[in-house]
């Protein structure tokens, strides 16, 4: 059993070892201390104030797939020039003509970095360590969008005349008046910028996904 493992383990395909002990160990103890201390300061720092779950959504995803981009770059497993061409790669994202939501925008940079991981990993990476980054990156996905955030919340800024209900006192009758107008299911409305010489304030306002399609 010994004798097999130990050729399991020295095994090579495509030039790759199949598995590495030293660099695994190297991989997965910073992973596990980088998503513990960003899942603590994104859920329970960050979410409870400002209650944005799509970029909620997007730090722990840009914390992960920066973290196995940045590990690969440190530990000399990508090239200098193939460092600068990530870099002018993730440029696509910041110029660009057309706007994307934050979401979309968060889709995308999964896709670039799981091709960058994948298209510029060598000799010196492990199939494992390969996989495990693949495999982690595909899993929290799906929890973040099949478990977690299973009902999107979505977001609306609308011009709103009675000021008088906007005061925190009133936050009740304004939450139902808005209901009323717009037929949306409002978790939340957050008051921002207010114009007192037009009588007027903009509201941003917050419901799910799922309770929009009554007023398609």
């Amino acid at each position: 059993m010994d004798l097999l493992l130990n050729i399991f383990l020295s095994a090579k395909m495509f030039g790759m070892e199949i598995f590495d002990k030293s660099d695994f160990i190297e991989l997965i103890v910073p992973f596990s201390l980088n998503i513990f201390v960003s899942f603590i300061i994104i859920r329970f720092i960050y979410y409870p104030q400002a209650r944005r779950k799509d970029y909620l959504f997007t730090y722990i995803l840009f914390s992960i797939i920066v973290f196995f981009l940045f590990h690969m770059l440190s530990s000399t497993k990508l090239s200098t020039g193939a460092g600068l061409g990530l870099f002018a790669i993730m440029g696509i994202i910041r110029y660009r003509t057309d706007a994307i939501a934050i979401k979309e925008m968060t889709y995308l940079f999964v896709i670039i970095g799981l091709a960058v991981i994948n298209a510029l990993s060598n000799k010196k990476v492990s199939i494992t360590e390969l996989m495990f980054a693949n495999f982690t990156i595909m899993g929290i996905v799906f929890l973040l969008e099949q478990v977690w955030m299973l009902k999107q919340e979505s977001s609306k800024i609308i011009t709103y005349e009675k000021i008088e209900l906007i005061v925190p006192e009133k936050e009740t009758e304004l939450i139902a008046d808005l209901q009323e107008r717009t037929g949306l299911k409002i978790e939340r409305a957050v008051v921002g910028k207010i114009d007192f010489l037009r009588d007027t304030a903009q509201v941003r306002i917050y419901y799910h996904e799922d309770s929009s399609k009554t007023t398609a």
